[in-house]
């Protein structure tokens, strides 16, 4: 197929398949590029650009191998799109292709919320300015309530019987108050609460072995032996960097890149405690323009990280922070791609995910609480109610949420009010 438009796709999506030849890395440089630069609108429209690319339009992978690739990277810690848009490249060239079409891929956002830091943090912005931030991060804590909202349902769904729904619920309500109580413990517990679900899991098994069932998905003992090398490599590397004389800045970007479950919003929880009161390298205000600069802006919602990163330590700690929030994406699908299938498959991590998955939920909600009570103005409070009314009652975007967010701000600057 090489760099040659394919033609357009037949009604039976599953009929693409491996590429006849290698894919230049040239083309893969262009493709993921240019979902790099167009990507608004979070992991869903990254998605959507990735399939269209590889499925429909150039048809180098199959409908059921892309499905198979989101399921992989769902069960990863981390930013899911990003891992995606690697393990896709991966797939046509191996590791090079994964190296250009991740770089491809995050590069332009970066380079451009580091701009917007830049206008954003600097000392004395323009008023205007100081309002569209003001107005935006006021709906942050919606857009909180709505990523929790959207990722509840599906999560419930896979907790089969009452024990496990009642479960459930117990794992939701620990993040939830974690986050608010805790601040940088969150970690510990949504960590807790996998283990918690794979030592339950394995009870029941070791019983329903002692009854007399048979083991069936649970395999021969030591099965996943090679596949669980990769989480020692992930530990591994605060190690590392701390022996590297790297600052607290490391260990911040590495929970957001190599401990976060759930999707790229949960790096609010993660981030805000150590950024704001632990740290000080932001305000509440700053933080909360932070994330929606992160929100608007193409490419990964991790990205935010970077603009942390800019205020601890100014374009070079936005790239510090950048390099190390999305190192563990590269290394998980570089050296893990070909074992995703046996780590799938694997009932402890299932069963991980199955405790941490709410905890996480639990803690996106949990985070709407601090970030709401962080707003310093009372027009705020106006603007996150139209928010909350746009993204839940009328079901809108959250894009168009935060740039209409970012309208008011300016216009409340322009009456004369406090911009933040």
């Amino acid at each position: 197929m090489g760099d040659r438009m394919q033609p357009e796709p037949m009604d039976e999506e599953t009929s693409g398949g491996e590429p006849s030849g290698p894919v230049p890395l040239a083309v893969i440089a262009r493709e993921w590029g240019r979902i790099g630069v167009i990507g608004f609108g979070g992991p869903p429209a990254h998605i959507t650009l990735l399939r269209e690319l590889c499925v429909r339009r150039r048809r180098w992978l199959s409908a059921d191998d892309f499905e198979d690739g989101i399921a992989a990277t769902n069960l990863l810690p981390g930013p899911a799109s990003t891992q995606l848009a690697i393990f896709t490249a991966w797939r046509l060239r191996g590791v090079p292709g994964a190296l250009v079409g991740g770089v491809c891929f995050i590069v332009p956002g970066l380079l451009l919320i580091l701009a917007l830091a830049a206008l954003f943090l600097a000392g004395d912005p323009p008023r205007w300015v100081s309002g569209a931030a003001a107005g935006a991060g006021a709906a942050v804590a919606a857009v909180a309530v709505h990523a929790a909202w959207g990722l509840a349902p599906d999560s419930r769904r896979r907790a089969s019987g009452r024990p496990a729904r009642l479960r459930w619920y117990g794992y939701l309500l620990a993040g939830g108050l974690a986050t608010v109580l805790l601040g940088p413990w969150l970690v510990v517990v949504l960590i807790a609460a996998g283990l918690l679900e794979v030592l339950i899991t394995r009870i029941r098994r070791a019983a329903r072995i002692r009854d007399g069932h048979r083991r069936g998905a649970a395999g021969a003992p030591g099965r996943g032996g090679r596949d669980w090398r990769l989480w020692s490599l992930l530990a591994a590397v605060p190690v590392a960097t701390a022996a590297a004389g790297l600052s607290a800045l490391t260990w911040v970007a590495y929970k957001v890149g190599a401990l976060s479950y759930g999707g790229g919003f949960v790096i609010i929880p993660l981030m805000h405690n150590d950024a704001v009161d632990r740290y000080g390298w932001m305000t509440d205000a700053e933080f909360l323009n932070a994330v929606a600069l992160g929100q608007v802006t193409p490419g990964p919602v991790v990205q935010t990280v970077a603009v942390v990163g800019f205020a601890a330590g100014g374009a070079a700690g936005g790239l510090l922070a950048a390099l190390v929030a999305f190192g563990p994406s590269f290394l998980l699908v570089i050296l893990g791609g070909r074992s995703f299938d046996r780590l799938r498959s694997l009932p402890a991590v299932q069963a991980f995910f199955h405790g941490a998955g709410p905890a996480v939920i639990g803690a996106i909600g949990g985070s709407a609480v601090s970030l709401a009570l962080s707003l310093e103005h009372a027009w705020q409070y106006g603007v996150l109610a139209a928010a909350v009314g746009w993204l839940l009652a009328l079901r809108r975007g959250v894009v168009s949420a935060l740039l209409g967010a970012a309208a008011l701000g300016v216009l409340a600057a322009l009456l004369g009010l406090p911009p933040g």
